[in-house]
């Protein structure tokens, strides 16, 4: 669509079309929710992780308005994000990770937004590399760049995100090794539920079995061990 945010030679546009980006959706959850104050602020206030896969669905139909509609129904179906993030806010209960008891957080914090927004965009490179075909640097960067103008489409200002490649690449590092992380026992529930006992009738769960498959395998290291998944 020629007055959109993208067009067909984005990248975007290049990896979302493919189907089995889909299967990036539930990898990136599971890294949102190993995040202990993104689970207070932006998934135990909504039906995130109760009811994942209408989450994973509502979050697909609105990376495809982004990345193939119009500006206009783009910023209208994204406009609502940062004043709904605004009121989500709080204090954790109990000490977790590094963060103690009575740590504050608020949805609409720029460290939770990237750490949101960093999940979708290294989940789609990992699956796009892995189940269609190879990326180049180049073509990684532009990904990257395409996922900025997302991030301000839900709140971030380019200050708040890595500026390039390299940034980003840090970035990972320094969360995967870092102290941010923390599976929490709920979090852990949560996601065995979601990828062990879907809710979907038993001629499906082969299938659906398989993805979840994908979904562990794909996860980082780190990742992985705090869930409880063994490695595949």
């Amino acid at each position: 669509m020629a007055d959109g945010y993208f067009t067909d030679a984005s990248m975007l546009r290049i990896v979302h079309r493919e189907r089995a980006i889909a299967l990036s959706g539930p990898r990136a959850l599971l890294m949102q929710a190993a995040h202990p104050l993104a689970v207070k602020g932006l998934l135990a206030h909504s039906t995130a992780v109760d009811e994942p896969y209408d989450r994973l669905a509502r979050t697909a139909e609105t990376m495809s308005t982004i990345a193939f509609g119009s500006r206009e129904v783009a910023d209208a179906v994204t406009a609502h994000e940062p004043a709904m993030h605004a009121r989500v806010k709080g204090r954790a209960t109990t000490a977790v990770g590094r963060h103690p008891a009575g740590t504050p957080y608020r949805a609409d914090q720029p460290d939770l937004l990237l750490w949101v927004l960093f999940t979708l965009v290294d989940s789609g490179a990992v699956v796009y590399r892995k189940y269609v075909r190879s990326m180049s640097r180049a073509q990684e960067a532009g990904y990257w760049e395409d996922y900025k103008v997302v991030g301000e489409l839900f709140g971030l200002a380019r200050s708040d995100m890595p500026d390039t490649l390299d940034d980003l690449h840090a970035y990972r590092r320094d969360m995967l090794t870092g102290d941010d992380l923390h599976v929490t026992e709920w979090a852990r529930e949560k996601a065995r539920k979601i990828v062990l006992d879907p809710p979907v009738p038993w001629i499906a769960r082969p299938l659906l079995e398989t993805a979840n498959f994908v979904t562990i395998a794909l996860l980082p290291d780190r990742i992985r061990r705090e869930y409880g998944f063994s490695a595949l």
